[in-house]
């Protein structure tokens, strides 16, 4: 797996919301214009949303207004 510049960058802002315990709405939003702002979405980013999905549907990760 190939991990990009892109996939790095969101990385790093879903460890900063899975350390908070909460996500943003405006912080979510971020995440997902991050993952498609280059028109692909590669291994590595599907990973990472996969997995804040899962934090967001087991209640790891709570998702506020903001």
């Amino acid at each position: 797996m190939k991990i990009t510049q892109s996939g790095l960058e969101l990385r790093d802002l879903m460890e900063k919301a899975i350390k908070d315990c909460f996500i943003t709405n405006s912080v979510y939003e971020e995440i997902m214009k991050m993952a498609n702002k280059d028109g692909v979405v590669d291994e590595h980013e599907q990973r990472l949303l996969s997995q804040l999905q899962g934090l967001l549907e087991n209640g790891s990760l709570k998702k506020i207004k903001g």
